[in-house]
């Protein structure tokens, strides 16, 4: 009886095979359990952000080491590593790429127009030449981007809420970005609008800072904002122990600062970006087309107050602030 059981078993295969019925779905079923992607990840550093991307891709069944391979690229705070970086990606054969910036995409841009980029964030893709336009991106380039109408004038009303006797705000920016360039004079207007003097403060790279400072106290500037770039946060403790050590008023467009003892952030909400970015990998790797897929803007806003560094500056946080803040460090 059992050798008959087996034989019939066999019989029942072989049809199945031969009429191309059970074996073809079967065996894509498998091949596709076995196939193994390759993410290319271009930054300037890791965190918190790639790991929300992770969990995000956990979340869709991506998991490392079994379907998914991460290979990673950081140019530790020197944007002109970028465009190497990008290249060792595309020799790794990655399936898609997903960048941090728009110096990052820019790059992989220029090493590729075959592989998938997807930006978890950027500035003006569209001014930039990274996408034909936000909602119909041609080319192998889609995405995210961080940059809102009027956002830097929400910032600095509200340092005007927290802050209320601030006229001289100093700006350290890279001038050597098209993106914050093309944001200075917008930065000035959304400044003197509330009736503060933006101060300029140019920093290229992480030898800058000293001479920055020291001219930030020249200026006599009354707070301190910080653009969001890959020098500045590749070097964010220096700037952090700086400001705490003057004792000004700060505000930034990434939480990072804050935790360091800034006094508040508001911006994007970037860990949404790069969760939502697993999205547009799962969709292109299942087979989208990254040309068809449109640039998304951002949806979730983060305020988050260093109330230890109010106590410090002597400032009363308003209450409608307190509850309006994401998060409250004390």
């Amino acid at each position: 009886m059992p050798k008959r059981t087996d034989q019939g078993a066999r019989r029942r295969v072989c049809i199945g095979i031969a009429a191309g019925v059970l074996a073809p779905p079967f065996m894509a079923r498998a091949q596709q359990r076995e196939k193994v992607f390759r993410v290319g990840a271009l930054a300037s550093t890791g965190g918190t952000a790639w790991d929300a991307f992770g969990q995000a891709m956990r979340e869709l069944g991506y998991v490392e080491g079994r379907n998914l391979v991460i290979e990673a690229r950081f140019a530790r705070g020197q944007p002109d590593r970028f465009p190497a970086l990008a290249a060792e990606l595309v020799d790794a054969k990655v399936d898609v790429i997903v960048t941090s910036s728009t110096q990052a995409s820019l790059a992989a841009k220029g090493a590729t127009t075959a592989i998938p980029i997807v930006m978890a964030l950027s500035a003006y893709p569209e001014k930039m030449g990274l996408v034909e336009s936000l909602a119909r991106p041609g080319g192998n380039v889609t995405g995210f981007t961080n940059v809102a109408a009027q956002l830097s004038g929400k910032r600095f009303e509200l340092l005007r809420q927290l802050a209320p006797r601030v006229s001289r705000l100093a700006m350290l920016w890279d001038p050597s970005s098209r993106i914050e360039v093309m944001a200075l004079p917008d930065n000035k207007a959304a400044a003197a609008a509330i009736g503060m003097k933006l101060v300029s403060i140019e920093v290229r790279g992480r030898d800058d800072y000293a001479a920055a400072f020291a001219a930030l106290k020249a200026q006599h500037a009354d707070a301190i904002t910080v653009n969001g770039n890959p020098v500045n946060f590749a070097n964010a403790k220096q700037i952090a122990e700086f400001i705490v050590g003057s004792q000004l008023p700060s505000v930034f467009d990434v939480r990072l600062f804050v935790d360091a003892g800034g006094l508040f952030s508001y911006g994007t909400d970037y860990l949404d970006l790069f969760r939502r970015s697993a999205g547009y990998v799962d969709k292109i790797l299942k087979g989208a087309r990254p040309g068809d897929l449109p640039v998304q803007q951002p949806t979730k806003f983060e305020l988050v107050i260093n109330a230890r560094t109010a106590k410090a500056l002597n400032l009363a946080i308003p209450g409608e602030l307190q509850l309006r803040a994401d998060a409250v460090l004390q």
